[in-house]
């Protein structure tokens, strides 16, 4: 009898801690993902958005939703929304490459050209608010909080990455 409570109290711990940690995994889960997004309190992050957002629309016809990393940390998702498909037309063009350049070091990165799908890019006829992204490479390079410039022809934008 003094073996089947043993065992019977030992589960309950068991349980108790399984459901403690579980909890805690959802906590940071939802907490953690809500403070991925663009962080008011960053200043870096504002000072970037403030800086480029009012003179990309007028020029460029856009606005930058997030530049963030993915996949594991390798691949960093650029995404941007069209407001005027006139002026945004350059983006799409299939001869300007889009270039990622992490300004620490100087590195380039490219965006991948699967073999089967293509580059990671749109480069249909812009549609005016529609949100788009491009898939950059990242071979470790850039962290989060790194400062980029994003090249797409003419088109420049200093970010920090989410």
């Amino acid at each position: 009898m003094t073996q089947k409570q043993t065992d019977r109290s030992g589960g309950l711990r068991a349980t108790s801690v399984g459901l403690q940690v579980l909890f805690i995994a959802v906590g940071i889960t939802v907490f953690g993902c809500a403070s991925s997004t663009n962080d008011a309190s960053n200043p870096k992050t504002m000072t970037a958005a403030a800086e480029t957002a009012p003179s990309l629309e007028e020029q460029w016809g856009v606005e930058i939703v997030a530049l963030r990393l993915t996949g594991a940390n390798y691949m960093l998702d650029f995404r941007y929304k069209v407001l005027d498909p006139v002026k945004a037309a350059e983006l799409f063009e299939h001869a300007n490459k889009p270039i990622i350049i992490h300004n620490a070091s100087g590195a380039r990165l490219e965006v991948p050209r699967p073999a089967k799908t293509g580059p990671l890019r749109p480069t249909n006829p812009p549609e005016a608010g529609r949100t788009y992204f491009i898939l950059f490479a990242n071979p470790g390079v850039v962290q989060p909080g790194d400062e980029v410039t994003v090249k797409i022809g003419d088109f420049k934008a200093d970010l920090v990455v989410e």
